[in-house]
Formats: C-alpha cells, structure tokens, sequence
C-alpha cells in the first residue's frame, strides 16, 4: 500500500512516473522504459492517450497470463525527442515517440554504435502536406507574408520540422535563411513566451504549439505549412536489441497502440478530452488536430510517401550539422506491425485517405457530409457531440443558429484543405460559386489573397460579415 501511494503522490507531481503494473511489489517483474511527449498531441496513440487508457498495461497482462512473467511500465514524458534519443543511446529507454527529423537523428546516433541501434517501427499522426508544422506571428504584427521577416528574427528548434518548415518556405519564398533573417534556437514554450514580449517576430514550431497560441488569441497564422506540401509525421522507435530480446513485449506495445487508434477514432471527442484532462491543452485545440478530418490523420502503418519524406529530409538535416549519415533501409523496419496489424496491412499503407473522417448529415443544408475538402464541423457549448456541416457555408449558418451557443467551429483551408479555427481563419465570398459554397475559408492572409487575385468578383470579409452574410 505504501508503494501504490508512492506511486499516486510521483503522478500527483510530475509527468514521468511509474505504473499501477510496476505496483505490485514484484521485483522480479521486467520493466519497459517508454519516451514520449505529452503534449506533441499527434503521438498521443504511442504515449499520452496510451498511457491514460492503460492500454500497455492491459496487453502486458495479457502477456503475463501466456509467460506467466509480470511487467511493469515507466512512462517517461520529454517536451522534445532530443532527450529520448540520448536516454535510448544510453540504453535507458527502451520505445519512444517524436517527430520525423528527430527520428532521423535517432536512428543516425544508433547506427554509430551496434549496442545502441534503433528501429522505427510504427507511425502515430501524420500530415500528407506538412500541416503538423506552422509559422505563426503576434495578432498585429505588421508582417503578413514570409518576405516582411526580412531582417527580423525568428524562433525555432533547430533541427526540428519546425526548423525545416521554416527553411524551406522562406526559400521557396526568395528568402536566403543565412542572411535575410536570423533564427533563435529556442524550445517552444521559450518561443513563445519570446514572441509575446516581442523578442521575435515569428515563431515556427510544431503541434499543438501554432494551434494552441492561435486559439488563445497571442497570435496569428503567418504560414501553413500544408502550403510547402511536404508531408510530416511523428513515429515509433525501440531499441533493437530489446526488440530482439523482448519481441512480445514489442508487439504488446503495438497492440496497444492500435487499441489506442481505434480508441480515437471510435470517440474522438472523449478522447481529445481525455488528452485535454493529462496535458492541460485546450480540448478544442487538442480536437483541432486530433478530431475527424484533423490535422493529424492517426494510422500506425509505414506508408511509401514518408519513407520517402524521410529521405528528402535527409540533405536539410545534413546541411545544418545535425546529421552525418543514415542508413534508411535498415531503420525503417515494420516486421512487427506488420505481424499484429493483420491481412489489409499494405492496402492501408498505400493509401493516405484518413480513416476518420468528418461523416453524417447535414441537419442545416439537409445534406450528406461526404467530401473531406469540404466537410466542417460545429461543437455547440454544454456538448458531448458535435455537428457535422457539409462545406463551411453550411458550417457559417450552422453558427448562426447556434448564436453564442458554440464551444468551437472548424473548416478546411480552401487550398490546403488544413483544419483551422472558423473564427479565425480569414474569409472571402466567391459569388460565382455554388450556393452552399460562396464563402470560402482560409488559414491565412497569403492564401486568401491568392484567391482573390484569381477570382474577380471575390471580395475579404470578417467572420462575423461571414455569419451573417451566409444566412
């Protein structure tokens, strides 16, 4: 008893800790070290959900019942990959999570030493055109578009996709990131305490930091970057020899993540709360990414266009001396998946259609929600359920007939098709459009603009213009 309170008071204070499994008073039980980061939202399958829904834990009991072993598990909550992959190198983790470029690293720092090789075995949330990552600014900053950082300063991990985000638009945009701006190598909550005091004029970070600033009103969408099309994700990675040594607990490991995927995708809005309750995110921040037609799209297969990404991010890590050299063929390695997953493993890896989409009929326009570049949805106040809205005009008289009555409205970006806020997503009327189709949303100033040049008629308006207007 004085262990399991032990254990109760360790969770009371700190995010890393121990398991109700590792409670028992069984030394001989095996302990499995897991890395993740909490509040990374779209590795929640592989770490905060998981770990909440006690899904390791059931399948390790489940384990125990077949080897007649017990297990104990040591949850360990990091704010970036870095420092797992240095506890994995030093043997002191054996599964952890985080995003693509520091999984490069991960497995680049392995395959120097053959003790310390790494494997990524699964995916959590992915992005096919990179919206997991985003380039925000102060509310009235007088910078609109990438060229007005010229000669400002600009917050970012180096070595993260946040980092890479940011070097690959501002050249895409003209911008030379040696010479025209200069980067602050900050983690993202010293970011963006920078950009509220005005030490720097943007920031570029990844999930949920650009959604969490923006819903709280301390900034704005300068960039999405579902606008580069480059897709982005987060994964899994284990020791290979534990892998080797402890093969069933890895496939437990899996297991529970797909109970954790299936989880979300079955109830979504309990879920995000559930992540919302560990973390201390906004639920409607958490939802923005990991709803039906979020951000992220959770699918644990190693799908052909990221190991692809993976090796088009190689040259840029490389490039700013966080890389010397990986071998992919043999960190990719999805053997084990692929043995829990089942027979539609490669038909699921080959596809990117997100497995939970927003569904239903409208009850406003009276119609099927069955196109995902469209498809909107309203979560009214004092609700467990939301709303399901055909296109985003459909959406805008939707919150009209809910009046101050809404917790929270999201809309597909119009030209990336990234799920944003409908309050503050910027807005234009096409009169040539369908009906149900005239007000168009975007995420950003930039987007909206290309529209309009392209568009004669077209005109901006506010979102409360939009409310009304739509009715």
């Amino acid at each position: 008893m004085r262990k399991i309170a032990a254990c109760i008071t360790v969770l009371a204070l700190t995010a890393g800790g121990c398991s109700v499994a590792g409670a028992r008073g069984d030394d001989t039980a095996e302990t499995v070290v897991v890395g993740y980061q909490s509040k990374t939202i779209n590795t929640v399958t592989a770490g905060t959900l998981l770990r909440a829904q006690g899904y390791f834990e059931k399948r390790l009991a489940e384990l125990g019942a077949r080897t007649g072993r017990t297990y104990a598990v040591t949850w360990q909550d990091y704010d970036t990959g870095a420092p797992i992959t240095a506890q994995m190198m030093a043997g002191k983790i054996d599964i952890g999570s985080m995003g693509d470029y520091p999984l490069l690293i991960n497995g680049a720092r392995g395959q120097q030493d053959a003790e310390a090789r790494t494997h990524l075995i699964s995916i959590t949330g992915y992005n096919a055109r990179g919206g997991l990552n985003s380039i925000v600014v102060a509310p009235n900053s007088p910078v609109h578009t990438l060229a007005d950082l010229k000669g400002r300063t600009v917050s970012a991990s180096i070595g993260s996709a946040g980092h890479g985000l940011l070097v690959q638009a501002a050249r895409k945009a003209g911008l030379d990131p040696g010479k025209d701006f200069k980067t602050e190598n900050q983690q993202p909550q010293v970011g963006a305490t920078a950009l509220e005091s005005g030490s720097v004029a943007a920031l570029s970070q990844f999930v949920a930091w650009p959604g969490l600033l923006v819903h709280q009103g301390r900034a704005r969408l300068l960039y999405d970057g579902g606008t580069l099309g480059v897709p982005t994700f987060h994964g899994v990675v284990v020791r290979e020899r534990y892998a080797a040594e402890r093969s069933d607990v890895v496939e437990a490991f899996l297991r529970a993540q797909l109970d954790a995927t299936n989880f979300l995708h079955r109830s979504p809005l309990q879920a995000a709360q559930v992540v919302a309750d560990v973390t201390g995110l906004p639920a409607e921040v958490v939802y923005l990414y990991n709803g039906p037609g979020g951000v992220a799209t959770f699918d644990p297969t190693v799908k052909p266009v990221l190991r692809e990404a993976l090796a088009r991010d190689v040259p840029f890590l490389k490039e700013v001396g966080v890389l010397q050299q990986v071998d992919l063929a043999t960190f990719v390695d999805d053997t084990q998946l692929r043995a829990v997953y089942g027979a539609n493993y490669d038909q699921d890896a080959g596809t990117t259609v997100n497995p939970a989409p927003i569904s239903g009929n409208d009850p406003v326009c009276d119609r099927p929600v069955n196109d995902p570049a469209l498809a909107s949805e309203l979560w009214p106040a004092d609700s467990d359920l939301t709303q399901p809205a055909a296109t985003p005009t459909c959406l805008l008289r939707a919150v009209r007939a809910a009046g101050t009555r809404s917790r929270a409205a999201y809309v597909p970006d119009t030209s990336t098709g990234t799920r944003w806020f409908a309050d503050k997503s910027v807005w234009v009327r096409d009169p040539a459009a369908p009906e149900q189709e005239r007000f168009k949303p975007f995420s950003t100033e930039t987007a909206a603009q290309s529209y309009l040049d392209a568009h004669a008629g077209s005109h901006r308006l506010s979102y409360a213009e939009a409310v009304a207007g739509a009715a």
